[in-house]
């Protein structure tokens, strides 16, 4: 490993995780207002949210916290070490608050992992599509423990030896899991997309089914993020600890993004899938003949010509 270019890979880190860690406090800002201004309060989804929100940026924050001081222990503090910050590298790598740092990123993997996991059964309504990711779930709980341990012992190293190798069978699980749950999702919204555009429009689908739903509801930056910190880890690449630090950062942003979005009540939802099947099944033309169809966007409203007294309403968030 060229040490140049990997401790240029690592203040590039630092300081890119340090822009995209004030984009999370933003986001974090955004979504306690929007829970203070919800009108139809749900106690215990908002303190779920709360909780949610409030623990990865916690977590996060140890993480780049840890970040920053090791670079200054390295950089500046030690900067005439013997050996170079090569050797400070390989002998302080299992210092008790790198290991601190990361334990907080598994566990806001797994936070992460399992919201996932959640929004692709709310997006399928089926458990049989979350039996996988689940089990894919449980593996990468028992390996990161593991890599823990191992990186964590005396003279242990997360990019060398047994750490490393049990490192990448930990990226692949956990961001193969990722990537599954994201194409689960992606699959089933552009399903979806075809058939609500067919019955509502273009215009009054395009909250659900636009560009920013799909990604923001299949959190494609972390999974894009984690695909290519699994390529460059397992390749032994000097800069992966540059894409390791952008997918952890997703780690946080990508779920908080989502939780904004849920409050703000434009995400996918049990009721959306079952208005789309309402809509999906009628058979306008047959059992509705002589119907006036009108969509305005927030609302879609069938009425029988025939017959003044039926009419049927049916409201949809978009």
């Amino acid at each position: 490993m060229s040490d140049s270019l990997f401790q240029n890979s690592y203040y590039v880190a630092v300081n890119v995780g340090s822009i995209l860690y004030g984009v999370e406090v933003v986001l974090y800002v955004l979504t306690l207002q929007a829970l203070y201004k919800r009108r139809n309060r749900d106690g215990l989804s908002d303190s779920f949210f709360i909780w949610f929100s409030t623990a990865s940026l916690i977590l996060i924050t140890i993480y780049e916290a840890v970040e920053a001081v090791f670079g200054q222990e390295m950089w500046i503090v030690n900067a005439y070490y013997p050996g170079g910050q090569a050797a400070y590298m390989a002998t302080y790598a299992s210092v008790w608050y790198q290991t601190m740092g990361s334990t907080a990123t598994v566990i806001l993997e797994l936070m992460t992992d399992g919201l996932m996991i959640y929004r692709c059964f709310v997006v399928w309504d089926d458990y049989r599509v979350v039996i996988l990711p689940c089990f894919l779930w449980f593996c990468a709980l028992v390996l990161g423990v593991f890599d823990l341990y191992v990186s964590g012992a005396p003279n242990g190293n997360f990019f060398a030896g047994a750490a490393a190798n049990i490192g990448v069978s930990y990226f692949s699980i956990s961001i193969g899991n990722n990537i599954l749950s994201t194409c689960l999702i992606c699959g089933r919204i552009l399903y979806f997309s075809s058939r609500m555009r067919a019955n509502l429009g273009p215009k009054a689908t395009r909250t659900y089914t636009g560009i920013l739903a799909l990604i923001v509801e299949s959190a494609l930056p972390f999974s894009l993020s984690g695909l290519a910190c699994l390529v460059s880890y397992g390749l032994d690449s000097e800069i992966a600890i540059l894409f390791i630090t952008i997918y952890t950062m997703f780690t946080c942003i990508s779920p908080q993004l989502l939780i904004l979005r849920v409050i703000s009540g434009e995400a996918w939802t049990r009721d959306t899938m079952a208005q789309e099947t309402v809509l999906s099944t009628m058979d306008f033309s047959s059992r509705l003949g002589g119907t006036q169809y009108e969509s305005e966007g927030t609302a879609v409203s069938l009425q029988h010509m025939g017959n003044t007294d039926s009419n049927l309403e049916i409201e949809t968030k978009v």
